[in-house]
């Protein structure tokens, strides 16, 4: 993935090869296909031109804040750095290191603009990854209102939060939902995942998270299997499994459930893709997304 690239019209050129320069980025010039060849493998977009012109331009390639690119107009003068998507994502970072140029920064989210700090800002100064990516919208209205306290739990430990409390882990690229059967031993566990895991060709220390139903809530060898491979383990309210899609039918039916390991994995997915469905290996039931 190409990290940072300046797309501008061809008479603006010369000035985006100067901001280019400033940012170690690539340059590219503006054609009506240039935001489709670039939105998907950037992780930052510099677009050197007016702010309507990006504006059509990517609004058909929009999914979500968590995949897209930051982007970052800059107005034809170099006066203005304008965020316009990603501006807890990349943008407003950016459009504040474009502030070396002699350009000004116009952040307009809310916690920024207001002085206050973001969940995400947060996850980004640890090195932390959000697993429940939906609480963001609530805990970043909360530190408009005031202090939002952020509370550092040490494992072994298990921790359940509620849908206003964003949980942030140490940055992995995979995420693991595990069902299992009434009594799994901890070595089922871990000999279970552990094939699974080696299958795919991933590594325990490239998992972000392991996931499973509330239901498993009192099943010790689960979380002690998790516990054995250094992992963190968390348990998912009913409504956030069953609102997954893209699934494969599952006999969890009979418990009010989608399924559990295909929908536990997505759930706390960041690209909600799975890479390896759900495969049985004796006791346990293990899907593995990114």
């Amino acid at each position: 993935m190409t990290d940072t690239v300046v797309v501008a019209l061809r008479r603006f050129l010369p000035d985006a090869e100067r901001i280019a320069a400033f940012l170690g980025a690539g340059v590219v010039e503006y054609t009506p296909t240039t935001f489709a060849e670039q939105f998907r493998d950037t992780r930052r977009i510099v677009a050197l031109m007016s702010a309507g012109i990006v504006v059509r331009g990517i609004a058909p390639l929009l999914r979500d804040k968590w995949s897209d690119p930051a982007v970052v107009v800059v107005s034809p003068d170099l006066r203005f750095a304008i965020p316009v998507i990603g501006g807890h994502h990349g943008a407003n970072e950016l459009a504040k290191e474009l502030a070396g140029l002699g350009l000004i920064p116009v952040i307009t989210t809310a916690t920024e603009a207001t002085g206050r700090d973001s969940v995400e800002a947060t996850a980004n100064r640890s090195g932390c990854m959000i697993v429940n990516r939906d609480s963001t919208r609530r805990v970043n209205a909360a530190m408009l209102d005031g202090d939002v306290p952020v509370h550092a739990v040490k494992g072994p430990g298990i921790v359940i939060a509620g849908p206003d409390v964003s949980v942030l882990l140490a940055s992995g690229e995979y995420t693991v939902g595990v069902g299992c059967r009434k009594g799994i031993t901890a070595e089922e566990v871990t000999v279970a995942i552990r094939t699974a895991l080696a299958e795919s060709g991933i590594t325990p220390k490239e998992v972000l998270v392991y996931a499973t139903t509330a239901k498993k809530l009192h099943e010790a060898g689960l979380s002690d299997g998790i516990g054995a491979l250094s992992g963190n383990l968390i348990f998912l309210d009913d409504d956030t499994i069953n609102a997954q899609t893209g699934t494969s039918p599952s006999k969890a039916g009979k418990i009010g459930l989608l399924g559990v390991a295909e929908p536990a994995a997505l759930a706390v997915a960041k690209q909600k893709e799975l890479v390896m469905k759900k495969k049985i290996y004796g006791r346990v039931t293990v899907a593995i997304a990114h």
